[in-house]
């Protein structure tokens, strides 16, 4: 009996390759010879999986959001936060480049932000993942006032925008090496400590 391929896996891992190509030497280094090279099969095999360059490029923009959004699910569970802020933080230390592959991905991600830009489909595919959390930060930080661990005042949806600004924030200055993960999770513990005590806006 023929083995079966699993071809959703096949192109994921070219994929992979794709971004440590883009990780170490930006999107304009990417082609299918390379891609193949970097992956260890041939040009062919990569050619039977996209047909283009472009192609390549829209499938691996469009895993990388998929894949942030697992991680940031898998934080979750293997965490077990107990408390909405518990939450909060695991998933904002989630979205933070705190080791190798963070970095990779943030990486990555910064060299296709010109790319999505100029594409209404990956616009869309980014706009929905950053919805999706900004929802889930709300959500997180509503049940937190309910658990009487922030302020009632506060706005959750603004909140949830500001942290998400934070967390971006943070993020490059990992990248640029201005934080490390120990000091990133300081500001980060430091931004939600003061939510948690902060004033009402009146």
């Amino acid at each position: 009996m023929p083995k079966q391929v699993d071809h959703t896996q096949r192109r994921q891992q070219i994929a992979e390759a794709l971004w440590r190509i883009a990780a170490r030497d930006g999107l304009e280094a990417v082609s299918l010879s390379r891609v193949a090279e970097e992956a260890q099969v041939s040009k062919g095999r990569v050619q039977h999986y996209f047909s283009s360059r472009e192609e390549m490029l829209t499938f691996t923009a469009t895993h990388l959001r998929e894949r942030v959004d697992a991680k940031v699910r898998a934080r979750l569970e293997w965490t077990a936060p107990d408390t909405p802020l518990a939450v909060v933080r695991a998933l904002a230390e989630a979205l933070l480049p705190l080791d190798a592959e963070g970095r990779t991905e943030a990486l990555v991600s910064s060299a296709f932000f010109v790319r999505v830009l100029a594409s209404r489909e990956l616009a869309a595919t980014y706009q929905s993942g950053q919805q999706r959390l900004l929802d889930l930060l709300a959500d997180q930080l509503t049940l937190a006032q309910s658990a009487g661990e922030l302020p009632t005042g506060l706005d959750p949806i603004l909140e949830a925008d500001i942290l998400l600004t934070v967390i971006a924030g943070i993020g490059d200055a990992l990248l640029l090496g201005r934080h490390t993960p120990d000091s990133a999770r300081r500001v980060l513990a430091y931004h939600l400590t003061r939510l948690s005590t902060a004033a009402c806006p009146t």
